[in-house]
């Protein structure tokens, strides 16, 4: 088994969440693994698709799969399996939640997406002090496990993505109860405080845990000690950025580029 590839102890948690590799009729599918290993080596290299070794298969069936799995959600879906098994088995903190952000500077090869009826116009993609980048919102739990993220231009404000990550991320209960979404606690940095913010999570019956700009009058209680387990938020993003494809932006498509997210999240959660 060579580096990035996937170990048969991940493997056998993933295999089961994946389409059927033999299809009823016509021609069986190239190996999962096999193909998922490519990918892998994409993400973690960074890589252009044309440089993939030729022993993960031909580069269009690699590629050809991303995109239409993307397409169909499972990479979507895998996430959310994973996430709600690990919630059954007791490894999801919802105590206490982290959100953050962190700029990615786009490749001169992310830009030039053709506009087309079915895509959005905004791929997420603008002018920030790190030049032409895209920034890359994430949502953790206590644990400093992903749980949902989202990308806006790099020049966007960090409290805009606020609403989007509180309004997803919702985990599957055992049997037929309602999915879980909220935590007990919120911990953010300044970016993130602001009346309506902290409006929003009265409402929802979230305690704050985020510090006041020297313009606000200080919040009546403030849990330092929560406050200071943010750097499990900002660990989950360095190790999201070992993923070259991740910490560059060469997808000229959000959707493509959130997909490359979403794979290294699933490892995180196998």
């Amino acid at each position: 088994m060579e580096r990035f590839e996937l170990t048969d102890a991940q493997w056998a948690q993933l295999e089961p969440r994946l389409p059927p590799e033999k299809p009823r009729t016509g021609r069986p599918n190239h190996s999962h693994r096999r193909i998922l290993n490519g990918i892998l080596w994409i993400n973690r290299t960074g890589a252009p698709w044309k440089d993939l070794p030729d022993h993960y298969g031909p580069v269009g069936t690699v590629s050809s799969r991303f995109y239409r799995w993307r397409r169909a959600g499972v990479w979507q879906r895998t996430l959310e399996a994973l996430q709600a098994r690990a919630d059954r088995q007791g490894r999801v903190d919802w105590s206490l939640h982290f959100l953050d952000s962190t700029i990615v500077r786009a490749h001169q090869h992310a830009a030039g997406a053709r506009k087309v009826e079915w895509c959005s116009d905004d791929e997420a993609l603008g002018r920030s002090r790190g030049g032409y980048s895209t920034k890359f919102h994430v949502r953790a739990e206590g644990l400093g496990k992903p749980v949902t993220f989202w990308l806006t231009g790099g020049e966007v404000h960090d409290s805009k993505a606020f609403a989007r990550l509180m309004g997803t991320g919702w985990t599957k209960r055992l049997g037929r109860g309602r999915p879980r979404l909220k935590p007990d606690r919120l911990a953010a940095d300044k970016a993130y405080s602001s009346g309506a913010i902290r409006l929003a999570l009265r409402r929802r019956g979230i305690q704050s845990v985020l510090p006041t700009k020297s313009n606000e009058r200080p919040a009546a209680t403030f849990d330092r000690d929560a406050y200071r387990e943010r750097n499990r938020v900002e660990r989950l993003i360095n190790k999201l950025k070992q993923y070259r494809r991740i910490a560059t932006r060469h997808e000229k498509r959000a959707v493509n580029y959130l997909a490359m997210i979403t794979i290294a999240a699933i490892l995180l959660w196998l």
